[in-house]
């Protein structure tokens, strides 16, 4: 069967985080010492109950310079936008909506799920909703596409030819040139040729497929037939 990628093979696991309790000052001096620019906000527990963001603390020096600022927001988020704007903890500067993803999902999934809703990062809690890591996109792009040519082939050999189609090394040629694998060759069944196809596309640090394989029998059409 193919190896299946997660995100706990590609998360950061030393994540910097702070309490609910922790000084606004604090929660600064840590984006800026770690170079990072979002941190984490966990409860006494080590689950994750909210993140500060750079956006959250520009929300607090914008609205504390400019206190007219505040006629312009709608009364029923005002009193919340006072609160943050006035915050002196992690807690009460925080955003309360924290996206979490499991360590023994496929990276696949965490990584659509990163530019479907716009992500820059997903927090990675246990089963137990514990913090574990986080996954950011510079996670997937510098260790996931940053795969060689060779590696990414050898990856489809061995994990899609060999253990999930149990397909001859003659059988199919694999060639990949920056990131973009083509397969060429032919298979027994047309099933066979669209699984090699959909199995390639899922190795992370695949940029493209060209699936050029052919079949000797279309059990696809005599199926829906």
């Amino acid at each position: 069967m193919a190896t299946v990628v997660t995100v706990a093979d590609v998360m950061t696991s030393d994540v910097v985080s702070v309490g609910q309790q922790t000084p606004f000052k604090d929660v600064v001096t840590s984006l800026r010492d770690h170079g990072i620019s979002a941190v984490p906000v966990l409860d006494a527990t080590g689950r994750p109950v909210g993140v500060v963001s750079e956006a959250d603390l520009l929300v607090k020096e914008r609205y504390r310079e400019h206190s007219r600022a505040f006629g312009a927001v709608p009364l029923r988020g005002r009193s919340r936008l006072i609160r943050r704007a006035t915050a002196t903890t992690a807690g009460e500067v925080m955003t309360a909506r924290v996206k979490t993803v499991g360590p023994g999902v496929p990276l696949s999934m965490a990584v659509r799920r990163l530019l479907t809703e716009n992500l820059r990062r997903l927090f990675v809690v246990d089963e137990h909703g514990r913090l574990v890591g986080v996954l950011a996109r510079r996670d997937v792009l510098l260790r996931v596409f940053s795969r060689s040519d060779e590696e990414l082939a050898g990856t489809v050999r061995h994990d899609v030819l060999r253990f999930a189609l149990w397909a001859a090394p003659d059988e199919v040629s694999v060639r990949v040139s920056d990131g973009e694998v083509t397969l060429e060759g032919e298979l027994d069944r047309r099933s066979e040729v669209e699984r090699a196809g959909l199995l390639t596309a899922q190795i992370p640090g695949v940029v493209a497929v060209h699936n050029r394989l052919t079949y000797s029998v279309d059990d696809v059409s005599a199926a829906r037939a």
